[in-house]
């Protein structure tokens, strides 16, 4: 943990603003649309330039978070992020887990009052790397109008790339086994579900963000998916794990998965 840390930090430039970034991401708000059920539909667009890769929620062993805040927004209620399948992406020697491309990550708003605009506005903090790691803080404002009904095209075609559901991906059982070792627990987790194609490779989210989770090794034996992953604490503590929080995202280039919880195992 600590080597992985100091690797990090060695790699990483200083947080930027984005005035200072066109050359590496440009981010923009799209306002898209207003669904029947009144919830409205936006969406992020990062512009990536080229050679320069951008992180999932859950960024893998060297990358950084990203984080959203919507503090100055009028009449929201709430966002649900729905994220794009990422991909496997090999970094400095360590493997993370985001996008080599442009993408457009959706929002669902939820408005505090319907019949009304929403202005959306907050900060966003997100990672870019290249041959170094630049944390940026990113600004954002857009107002998403009441009477816009016409989906946007971008915002659907990256809904359509969101992993399927477990029941969707036919998974049939998800055991996991929690073994003590040195510095932490080692998780084994037993996916029973179809291949969904070539280089299947799991992503294992604690659902505490005080836990770190290794590079997971993910085999296939069959009908049966099998990752291997280390938990331990960010301060070297002691813990408990609860397998309902445990989360297993299978990424292949036959598509995603998107798994919560296992029964023990």
């Amino acid at each position: 943990m600590t080597l992985l840390k100091a690797a990090l930090l060695a790699t990483c430039a200083g947080s930027v603003s984005a005035q200072d970034t066109a050359d590496m991401v440009r981010v923009d708000v799209l306002p898209g649309w207003r669904a029947a059920d009144g919830s409205h539909y936006a969406g992020l667009r990062l512009d990536l330039a080229p050679g320069w890769k951008t992180y999932w929620r859950s960024p893998g062993e060297a990358g950084v978070p990203p984080l959203f805040n919507w503090r100055g927004s009028r009449n929201l209620s709430g966002v649900d992020v729905i994220w794009p399948s990422p991909k496997p992406v090999p970094q400095f020697g360590y493997m993370t887990i985001g996008y080599d491309h442009d993408v457009v990550v959706p929002l669902r708003i939820r408005p505090k009052a319907g019949g009304r605009d929403v202005r959306l506005e907050g900060q966003l903090e997100i990672g870019v790397c290249k041959d170094i790691c630049v944390p940026i803080s990113v600004n954002v404002a857009q107002v998403l109008p009441s009477s816009a009904k016409k989906p946007d095209p971008a915002i659907v075609a990256a809904l359509t790339e969101r992993p399927y559901g477990a029941k969707e991906a036919g998974v049939r059982s998800v055991a996991c086994r929690l073994s003590p070792v040195e510095g932490g627990v080692e998780l084994t987790a037993t996916i029973r579900m179809p291949k969904l194609g070539v280089s299947e490779y799991a992503v294992v989210e604690a659902g505490d963000p005080r836990l770190w989770v290794s590079a997971p090794e993910t085999t296939r034996q069959g009908e049966t998916l099998v990752t291997r992953a280390v938990l331990s604490h960010v301060d070297g503590r002691s813990f408990a794990v609860d397998r309902r929080s445990l989360r297993f995202t299978v990424l292949s280039r036959g598509g995603a998965v998107d798994i919560q919880g296992c029964s023990a195992g």
